[in-house]
């Protein structure tokens, strides 16, 4: 037999809620086509967003996705996002690449291809190659790491030579 999908969902939404009901994540998209010769599962525009107790949630987007005959995997293609909220302490994280492969039940992503990190207010990673531990908050690079930090821009004080001590602390990203 031809792989051809054997079912379409359009606007499809999954969600995965913990054993006191808590929704730990959803997993959305446009359009989903399952393959039964593969066992794998194809997405359009797949949105996924992991949620936890207390912490700032994640989005992951992507133009294409696919899910793993087992589920354990869904891997982003074309323009992926991801996106952590920001918290009081912590500024709003993005990060963008080409391809994603993500572990929902494990909160790990990862990919080999080229990564940009902001951090908000100011940091600009580059690296190629990245593991994203949700869970640890932690994020590992690879290769060709390069850590940029913008300077803020200060309206309304580009008259003053004078720089004030806090202008001139690092960002750290933490």
């Amino acid at each position: 037999g031809r792989n051809d999908p054997d079912y379409m969902l359009y606007n499809f939404v999954s969600t995965r809620t913990d054993a006191s009901g808590f929704i730990k994540y959803v997993l959305a998209a446009s359009q989903m086509r399952h393959y039964p010769d593969s066992d794998t599962t194809e997405l359009q525009r797949p949105r996924f967003t992991q949620f936890g107790q207390d912490k700032p949630y994640t989005q992951i987007y992507g133009q294409r996705g696919k899910i793993s005959a087992n589920g354990k995997q869904v891997e982003f293609n074309q323009h992926v996002k991801v996106i952590r909220q920001g918290t009081p302490s912590k500024g709003e994280m993005q990060l963008t690449t080409d391809q994603l492969t993500l572990e929902p039940d494990q909160e790990i992503a990862h990919t080999d291809r080229p990564v940009v990190i902001k951090q908000q207010p100011a940091t600009v990673i580059t690296a190629t190659g990245m593991t994203f531990d949700n869970k640890a908050s932690t994020i590992q690079l690879f290769n060709r790491v390069h850590v940029h930090y913008e300077r803020a821009p200060n309206p309304g004080k580009t008259t003053t030579p004078a720089k004030t001590t806090a202008d001139q602390s690092p960002a750290r990203l933490r």
